[in-house]
């Protein structure tokens, strides 16, 4: 059996952010009696297009990760993006509701960090040197009884 610590790690993370993104929203859906839709309410439509947002980017980054980790191993810098990525949507989610500078950094943040293993993803496929494999031919010998 293979165990990937960081994507498993990272995806675990990023469920429990999708969770928190999605009780933002119900948050304000009750306390702004919205059941369905955005009812033209701005922070609603913020708290939902936050939620959005990561829910259309994380699955990329979820899977490169898982790749990348499968293909050269556990990494520290591995580690590090993957907890990166995370910190960048918390601030993304963060700055739709104001505070401007989360939103901004949130955006470059996730986008480099898919940029860097896309990057990764590419490099080890190409990057990597291929071992020549030979394959040993055997007579097979078939005996009739």
């Amino acid at each position: 059996m293979m165990i990937l610590p960081i994507s498993l790690t990272i995806a675990a993370g990023a469920a429990l952010i999708n969770l928190w993104l999605a009780m933002r929203v119900g948050r304000v859906r009750m306390s702004e009696k919205v059941s369905i839709g955005d009812g033209g309410n701005e922070r609603l439509i913020r708290r939902m297009r936050a939620h959005s947002n990561y829910v259309e980017n994380t699955p990329f980054v979820l899977i490169l990760l898982a790749l990348v980790e499968l293909g050269l191993g556990p990494s520290l810098w591995l580690w590090g993006l993957g907890m990166l990525y995370l910190v960048a949507r918390i601030l993304h989610a963060f700055g739709m509701d104001g505070l401007g500078w989360g939103r901004s950094a949130g955006v470059v943040i996730s986008m480099l960090t898919q940029l860097g293993l896309a990057i990764a993803a590419l490099a080890t496929v190409y990057l990597t040197p291929m071992g020549i494999t030979s394959a040993s031919v055997t007579e097979t010998v078939v005996v009739e009884k």
